[in-house]
């Protein structure tokens, strides 16, 4: 049996599992979904919203990127991010990173990497606003794990600079934004940051609303 074969056969068994469970699932799920949390997190295969969670399918809604990035000329990113802000009025938002996330270490390094270099080039930002305090250790390691905790904090940051979260801010008074880092090694979630919408926000980057 081939690798992608095995998936298929462990689909069905899911499927019948959940089906067992509770016969009105797959209804009820194809009907809507009404989630209360958006997930912008990374795209590294061991670090899966649900699983990590303990949460349903038709629960978190989800966008993953390299190194969860909130980028404001990032077209899917914004379409998902508006999609669930003034559709599905997501309460929550969290941006998910990880120790141990590739995409942050190769941003500390000067590896030509091709295509994705346009893209660490994001994470490089970060790492020069906080270089000063990134650069107290010459652990590589130790340097990276710093740099996903900026990276999280910036890019909630970056969310809150959207029109799209202000505009929910200021007439619906959500959603809440959360910065999370994941750590492998227990599988364990903290928070790092957290913003909602009596937060302040710096004058150059505020939108007024009619």
């Amino acid at each position: 049996m081939k690798d992608y074969e095995k998936l298929l056969l462990a689909n069905k068994a899911w499927a019948a599992e959940m089906n067992e469970a509770n016969p009105n699932f797959f209804d009820n799920l194809a009907k809507a979904q009404t989630p209360k949390f958006l997930w912008i997190g990374c795209s590294d295969s061991r670090v899966p919203a649900n699983q990590i969670t303990g949460t349903e399918p038709g629960e978190i809604f989800v966008h993953r990127n390299v190194a969860n990035m909130v980028v404001h000329t990032d077209l899917n990113m914004l379409s998902v991010l508006q999609y669930a802000v003034e559709v599905l009025k997501v309460e929550h938002i969290m941006v998910v990173g990880h120790y141990g996330c590739g995409g942050v270490k190769a941003s500390l390094q000067q590896n030509h990497l091709g295509l994705i270099n346009k893209w660490l080039r994001n994470i490089k930002e970060v790492y020069q606003m906080h270089k000063e305090e990134i650069d107290i250790t010459d652990d590589l390691d130790e340097r990276a794990s710093r740099l996903v905790e900026f990276n999280i904090q910036e890019q909630v940051k970056n969310l809150m600079k959207t029109s799209i979260i202000q505009k929910a801010w200021q007439t619906e008074h959500r959603p809440m934004l959360h910065g999370w880092v994941y750590g492998m090694d227990k599988g364990e979630i903290s928070e790092i940051i957290r913003l909602d919408h009596t937060h302040e926000i710096e004058p150059i980057f505020k939108y007024t609303f009619d």
